[in-house]
């Protein structure tokens, strides 16, 4: 995601520096310790109260050595919660798209970056994102 617009350059920074470390320290964790959180993500956000209502969320496709992703996406969509998820814009601002099914996943290579899985369904606009009742980051 690119800085926030209107931030300052020592904001800007920040993020940056913030987003690095945490790049880092997810890089440090063991393969298998990663493999194992995306199902264990999905039973505690199964049991939060707090998303009980939500009828909308924005969340994202795990890459790479991110934990897995795909458990609680899937449970959210057979709940019947509109699950939104990002298409990476070439300025790398997020565009948001309704995750319909695994189907609706595509691979998007872009230039020098890794395969990113996006959905293929209609663009909703990069504010789309305000109108979920939760955010998975």
């Amino acid at each position: 995601m690119s800085p926030t617009p209107g931030a300052s350059s020592e904001a800007k920074e920040a993020k940056r520096a913030l987003r690095r470390s945490l790049l880092t320290a997810r890089r440090a964790r063991p393969a298998a310790e990663v493999r194992r959180l995306g199902p264990v993500f999905a039973e505690v956000a199964a049991r939060l109260p707090e998303l009980d209502a939500v009828r909308t969320v924005a969340a994202y496709v795990s890459v790479g050595g991110e934990p897995d992703t795909a458990p609680l996406v899937e449970r959210w969509h057979a709940r019947g919660v509109r699950v939104l998820l990002p298409v990476l814009l070439p300025d790398d601002d997020l565009d948001w798209a309704v995750y319909e099914g695994p189907g609706s996943l595509r691979d998007v290579r872009r230039a020098g970056r890794m395969t990113l899985r996006e959905p293929a369904g209609p663009r909703l606009g990069p504010g789309a994102v305000t109108r979920a009742g939760a955010v998975l980051l």
